[in-house]
């Protein structure tokens, strides 16, 4: 045993000491990043200096790690993909890379990393660009304090800030996405954290999550985009201590569900978004000291939603907190904070001792008729309200929060 460790320790020496620096620069022997990749050796470390490199299709294809020194930066002249990795064990830190080629038929990417396992992608500002960072098939990797601004316009020729397609395991952290069309997209794309991005003003989606399982985002910022997040045909999904904040439109809201099951919403804030959550078709979801506050609806249910559970909620000042498009419900709703709540608590337990009913006629009557919301704030409406909560014709005679808290609930 003490004679395998120690030829182990040697070779791994061994391999150490082959390992060496490359410096990249325009009075270097080797001014070419292409030039410095084809001379390195496994495990090497190329250095580029300060200064503009005009190059595309730059392929890594052995484990390298590459040092931008004082922001280096890689003009792609837009005629194509920038810098593509193929091999496993690539670090990248450190770049400004600009001017990704557009295409209709190539999803050109300033990074690529196709079919590589354990890779680090740092540091890097990225602008002028088509997609950012896409990873493809590509496994145990981080993504890491990276700045990505686009400059998008239409969403038909417009791609993706950082994106994900069959690849697992991976950690998207600390990154700033702008002006894009979804800042963060991913497809078949199993157990990977997304935590403290910032994701905003972005064209279509802050998160887009498509056929992703096992994955949790967490302590996200999802601001001034077409719409917030949204999360579709999926499964245990978590989703904690985010902000979703003035997504704003005639379609837009916070945080879109559909066809998701099992997931976890818990300590996220919902402010100012048209729909703080947009549910269709979504199951066994646990909503938990979430706070919504002053959006259009707070929750819509489009239909086919049951047994989710919502509770030690505050609800705060929406023009509507629940919406539903049928009379069924099979969710439940408990221990919430109603700001609407006029009940009583004689006992001071903090409880309400009259049930809440959250449901108003007018929203019922604002989804089948969307042209009557100009009544919001009427006499007439408030009447109607009031008839239709002491005796429900046309929302669920069911949906109740039998223990309202009379408090805002603080965790």
């Amino acid at each position: 045993m003490a004679k395998s460790f120690l030829f182990l320790l040697v070779m791994t020496m061994t391999c150490f000491s082959y390992a060496q620096k490359i410096n990249v620069c325009e009075t270097c022997p080797i001014s070419s990043i292409k030039k410095a990749i084809s001379e390195a050796n496994n495990s090497d470390t190329i250095i580029i200096k300060k200064g503009t490199y005009k190059e595309h299709n730059i392929l890594i294809d052995k484990p390298l790690t590459l040092i931008g020194e004082n922001y280096p930066t890689i003009d792609g002249e837009m005629k194509g993909e920038v810098l593509t990795i193929v091999a496993d064990h690539v670090t990248v830190d450190g770049l400004f890379i600009k001017n990704v080629g557009t295409s209709y038929t190539e999803d050109y990417a300033a990074i690529r990393v196709k079919r590589s396992n354990n890779f680090l992608i740092q540091n890097l500002v990225l602008e002028k660009l088509f997609f950012g960072i896409y990873l493809e098939k590509a496994n145990n990797g981080r993504v890491f304090h990276n700045k990505i601004i686009g400059n998008a316009e239409e969403e038909y020729n417009s791609g993706n800030g950082i994106q994900l397609w069959y690849s697992n395991y991976i950690e998207i952290e600390h990154n700033y996405i702008e002006q894009v069309r979804d800042g963060i997209y991913l497809e078949f794309a199993n157990n990977c954290t997304i935590k403290n991005n910032i994701s905003a003003k972005n064209l279509r989606y802050g998160l887009h999550f498509m056929f992703s399982n096992n994955d949790t985002y967490q302590n996200n910022t999802f601001e001034d985009n077409g719409a917030g997040v949204a999360v579709m045909f999926s499964k245990n999904i978590k989703m904690l201590d985010n902000v979703f904040q003035k997504n704003w439109g005639t379609a837009s809201y916070g945080l879109l569900l559909k066809e998701i099951n099992d997931a976890e919403i818990t300590r996220n804030t919902f402010s100012k978004n048209t729909i703080a959550i947009n549910i269709e078709g979504s199951n066994r979801i646990n909503y938990t000291n979430n706070n919504f506050k002053n959006n259009g609806w707070a929750i819509k249910v489009r239909g086919a939603c049951y047994n989710n559970y919502f509770t030690k909620n505050n609800f705060l000042y929406n023009s509507f907190d629940i919406s539903y498009n049928s009379k069924v419900n099979d969710n439940k709703f408990d221990k919430n904070y109603w700001s609407n709540y006029t009940g009583y608590d004689l006992n001071k337990d903090g409880i309400g001792d009259v049930p809440y009913r959250p449901i108003k006629l007018f929203s019922y009557i604002v989804n089948k008729t969307p042209e009557t919301i100009i009544l919001l704030r009427s006499l007439f409406i408030d009447i109607i309200d009031f008839s239709e909560k002491v005796s429900p014709i046309f929302t669920p005679d069911n949906l109740l929060d039998n223990n309202p808290y009379v408090k805002q609930i603080e965790w």
